[in-house]
């Protein structure tokens, strides 16, 4: 009976400590996560079809440039505006396979703060010449977005093997049209 009793208290007190889900209403980082994931989808479709948006970012805007060899440690919105251009002049991009969208977390609180992490896999394609076939390779890419109040990105930072990734396209083709 005692084992019974104790069970019953100890049950009563877990209960009671638990918080409500329906008493703590919309989680406003959750909701501004929702949000912004819409809008990474749209900055995602927009690049694939060649037409950036860039009314998406804030003023102030930076990117977090992660090449190799690097010496910039930022790069503005009309700097990556200009090599947006050279980029998507030379070089098509899809997106294939799942897109994953993770919320990020503010890096002194630990908190969820309606950034928005994604992986994705892009196929990167470099279009023929006269003197070269169109060649393809598989970037697996982690980026970082993150944003104001007003749900405008203030910066972006990309992982992936762009370097390596652009050894391969700009390799002259072998005799076996690797």
């Amino acid at each position: 009976m005692k084992s019974i009793i104790s069970i019953l208290i100890i049950s009563a007190v877990l209960v009671s400590c638990q918080k409500s889900m329906k008493d703590e209403g919309p989680n406003p980082a959750t909701e501004a996560f929702k949000r912004n994931s819409e809008t990474v989808k749209k900055d995602i479709k927009n690049w694939q079809n060649e037409t950036p948006d860039y009314s998406i970012f804030a003023d102030g805007f930076y990117f977090y440039p992660t090449q190799f060899s690097t010496e910039l440690d930022s790069v503005s919105l009309a700097d990556a505006i200009e090599e947006d251009k050279q980029t998507l002049a030379m070089l098509d991009f899809e997106l294939i396979g799942d897109l994953v969208l993770l919320p990020g977390v503010n890096a002194d609180t630990k908190e969820v703060d309606g950034s928005v992490r994604y992986y994705g896999q892009w196929k990167v394609t470099k279009s023929a010449t006269d003197s070269t076939e169109a060649r393809s390779g598989v970037l697996d890419m982690y980026a970082s977005y993150d944003f104001n109040d007003e749900g405008k990105v203030t910066n972006q930072v990309m992982y992936g093997d762009f370097s390596g990734l652009m050894g391969y396209l700009n390799k002259a083709n072998d005799a076996d049209g690797e």
